[in-house]
């Protein structure tokens, strides 16, 4: 049984955007993510996203991207929700993928905006759309224009809000006004996809986030939730400043490749990056160890 999903948080409201494990000679690790999974939501996560960038995601076939989501849902799809990235630049590909996720049992798809391609608006439109009517599950739009190369408009995210089951917007646009405008007209479920705004984008109205920092700090993203929709503001904005060490040093280097080494330093199932990503080398390790000691994370 999946677990229970509200209009407000259709997917919970502390989610992890999960690292794809490795074995040594580069294969999926399906044992090392069914661990790592099961250690995120014990740590307090509601929901995973497996396959999304920071999954590695375009550097793993279809079918590990299945297998992953099939050992993710068994570990952990009984206590959270797994839901699956799809989102590539080829719409058909999407679609595939999006049948292929709901068949594996996952619980909902992120979609994140076609890459590279520069679509224009009415693309994104028809993109979205026909992703969404493929399969029966709900789906989590991505706006991270600083990839993608074009915004999600607030006018389409308006028009996209009006599918049944898109239901949900990951916001790293990083355009706080932006945000406000389209979380208020679309109605959608607005979740922060970039950690350094996960408390301002609560002050506007989000509901969670979507969080890479989440592999070392759910108990504290967890904290900060519970302060600020309890109304002690005061508490979250404290936590959040505590955390500003651990947001910066995470993305001082692509976040895949900070994660990854923090896991490994932490003895979690992580195991090697693949090319074009290159491991950190050692003075950029130590500068993290430091970052993430000066925010309460020792490794």
């Amino acid at each position: 049984m999946a677990p229970t999903s509200t209009p407000k948080a259709p997917f919970g409201r502390v989610l992890t955007a999960m690292v794809t494990p490795f074995s040594t000679d580069g294969a999926l690790d399906l044992a090392g993510a069914q661990q790592l999974a099961a250690h995120l939501v014990d740590a307090g996560n509601d929901g995973l996203v497996v396959n999304g960038t920071t999954g590695e995601s375009p550097t793993t076939s279809d079918t590990e991207k299945d297998q992953l989501v099939r050992a993710v849902v068994e570990a952990v799809g009984d206590r959270a929700f797994v839901v699956a990235g799809v989102g590539t630049n080829d719409t058909r590909h999407s679609i595939e993928l999006a049948r292929q996720a709901e068949r594996s049992g996952a619980h909902g798809l992120l979609t994140v905006t076609p890459y590279y391609s520069k679509p224009p608006q009415e693309g994104l439109l028809r993109h979205f759309t026909a992703i969404a009517d493929a399969t029966g599950l709900p789906v989590m739009l991505y706006d991270i224009p600083g990839r993608s190369g074009v915004p999600l408009e607030t006018e389409t995210i308006v028009r996209l809000a009006e599918h049944p089951r898109i239901v949900a917007n990951k916001d790293a646009k990083g355009d706080l006004g932006a945000a406000g405008w389209a979380l208020v007209r679309s109605g959608l479920a607005w979740y922060s996809g970039d950690d350094m705004l996960n408390l301002p984008l609560l002050s506007i109205g989000a509901t969670g986030f979507v969080s890479v920092v989440g592999h070392l700090v759910t108990p504290e993203l967890r904290a900060l939730l519970d302060a600020y929709t309890g109304g002690d503001v005061a508490k979250a904005a404290e936590i959040h400043q505590h955390l500003l060490p651990v947001y910066t040093g995470m993305f001082r280097a692509q976040g895949v490749v900070t994660t990854k080494t923090a896991l490994a330093l932490r003895g979690l199932p992580a195991g090697p990056l693949r090319l074009p990503l290159t491991e950190l080398d050692a003075d950029a390790t130590e500068r993290l160890r430091k970052d993430l000691a000066a925010g309460g994370v020792h490794l």
